[in-house]
């Protein structure tokens, strides 16, 4: 039952094959199988429960909200939330409960769809492999799969595993481990597409605009971006349909004139032509990724589509622009946790500077207490021509490199989506978070500076059963068609379903929730 498709389950409750209630408490006690994983940090299980029931009602009198009535969410927990704790996986922001839902997350409930709980991420979404938030690390499901365990060497379910991706790892891993049919995670430079091919599922950054920010607590507002994990592509399509549409409550979205809410009927991939960008062959590029790579773009040519190798000449620059507006960015959204206006509030009371000083240092980990030093750095008046406002103008040049290539015929662009399948956590924690993001976001960061939507399709398992995800890239607004283009994709391939390995489902790990516990304190 957890295993269908959003479309085969909605089937299957609108027939009365099954409940939503019965559903919903599947997935909870999928949630709590599979603790291990770290995947959430709140699991609202009463509140699940209720609208399930109430789904239940509607279903019953033949009166379904939508398609995704009665189906199973969840949320990064740096999307605002009525009445349930909020927390973007900081102490900063303990015990907030926000007075009202993002839009993004309100529409969905206004469909019927049932929040089981709130998803786990590197604090304040600032990291490429979730491992940095205060609830502690989120494991990869593909961790404790049977490809993957049986050709593992420890055979150590503690120490054994690898990372998720971020900053979305716990939106990722609810999805791909089954506890939830559907996720919402945030994009700013691939922190939904990373995780989505590091755990297998379907991963989709939408045009900057289409979907609401509202309610979506702020990293680089010029660059955010509500993302859509699900385990198809068609479900994908399904959820965007409901969410895109402009917000008065959001001044960056906008009505797109005639915007299909699915994928488009009438296609073929015979009038599509796939770009290959050159720039994309980095010398860091694993061998198996690498040949994944050529294998889909030969799948292209072999059905008839226009495949030719392009050029987007500035992106060897992107990473570089992007942390120095990353950081002038953070270092501004970030001064309203003070002590005195938002967030967690220290009990020194020697000076209003001391109160400050202490509350941010107590509030916020190292990893985003170095990036606002960074972008105060930046924003200083005799740095700011020298580093912000060549940013700017070099985001122009990578933007414009996107609409040149698009206005010469190329439909879409086939990319990797990271640089190799899933790293160790020990292995991954031997670098600082600043390192890594730059290496994992290679691929996916110049799509954010553009603005332009991309999705990633889980394409085949590495040779060590892990999963390896490659990128489709899109014109702005021109959302369904990249999703319709890769529906064809994914129906060319055989992406096995995942299949846990037994002892690491019977096995009882409560370290993590030690772990959890000591960190929080009292």
């Amino acid at each position: 039952m957890l295993g269908l498709s959003i479309k085969e389950v909605s089937a299957a409750l609108r027939e009365g094959k099954l409940s939503a209630t019965e559903l919903c408490r599947k997935c909870l006690n999928r949630i709590k199988k599979t603790h291990y994983l770290n995947a959430y940090i709140t699991v609202t299980e009463e509140l699940a429960m209720k609208q399930a029931q109430e789904a239940d009602h509607r279903l019953l009198r033949g009166k379904p909200l939508s398609p995704l009535d009665g189906v199973p969410f969840s949320v990064k927990d740096n999307f605002c939330t009525k009445n349930i704790e909020t927390t973007c996986a900081s102490y900063m922001l303990k015990g907030y409960c926000p007075p009202f839902s993002a839009t993004v997350v309100q529409k969905l409930l206004d469909q019927g769809a049932v929040l089981v709980g709130k998803t786990n991420l590197d604090e304040f979404a600032m990291g490429a492999g979730s491992t940095d938030g205060v609830f502690g690390p989120v494991r990869n499901p593909w961790s404790y799969a049977v490809p993957y365990r049986e050709q593992s060497v420890a055979q150590d379910l503690d120490t054994d595993w690898v990372i998720t991706g971020g900053s979305s790892g716990g939106s990722a891993a609810a999805v791909a481990s089954l506890s939830s049919f559907m996720a919402l995670g945030s994009d700013t430079g691939g922190s939904t597409r990373n995780p989505g091919s590091l755990c297998g599922v379907v991963a989709l950054k939408p045009t900057y605009g289409l979907l609401s920010r509202h309610g979506l607590i702020p990293l680089v507002n010029s660059m955010d971006v509500p993302g859509i994990l699900t385990r198809s592509v068609h479900d994908a399509a399904t959820v965007l349909g409901v969410l895109q549409g402009q917000d008065e409550k959001d001044s960056t979205t906008i009505q797109v004139p005639d915007s299909p809410a699915g994928l488009l009927e009438h296609f073929d991939i015979r009038d599509i032509c796939v770009g290959i960008p050159k720039e994309y062959h980095a010398p860091m590029l694993c061998e198996e990724t690498l040949t994944q790579w050529k294998r889909v773009a030969d799948l292209f040519e072999g059905a008839g589509a226009r495949v030719k190798e392009v050029s987007l000449p500035h992106t060897q620059h992107s990473i570089v622009c992007y942390h120095v507006l990353c950081c002038c960015e953070v270092a501004s959204n970030m001064a309203r946790f003070d002590g005195l206006q938002y967030g967690h509030r220290s009990e020194v009371e020697s000076s209003t500077e001391a109160l400050y000083a202490t509350t941010r240092h107590e509030g916020f980990n190292n990893v985003v207490r170095r990036r606002i030093l960074s972008g105060n750095y930046f924003l200083l008046k005799q740095n700011y021509d020298q580093y912000f406002v060549k940013a700017q103008q070099m985001r122009r040049l990578i933007a414009e490199d996107f609409w040149g290539v698009f206005q010469s015929g190329v439909d879409v662009l086939l990319t990797p989506t990271t640089l190799r399948d899933a790293a160790q956590y020990a292995e991954f924690i031997q670098e600082d978070n600043r390192t890594r993001s730059a290496q994992d976001d290679i691929f996916t960061q110049p799509v954010n500076m553009a603005g332009v939507p991309a999705v990633t399709v889980p394409t085949a398992l590495s040779s060590r059963g892990l999963p390896i995800g490659l990128q489709l890239i899109g014109q702005s607004f021109q959302d369904m068609k990249l999703l319709t283009v890769a529906h064809w994709m994914e129906q060319q391939l055989d992406f096995p379903v995942i299949h846990f390995h037994d002892d690491a489902e019977e096995r009882k790990t409560d370290k993590l929730q030690r772990e959890r516990e000591c960190k929080l304190g009292s």
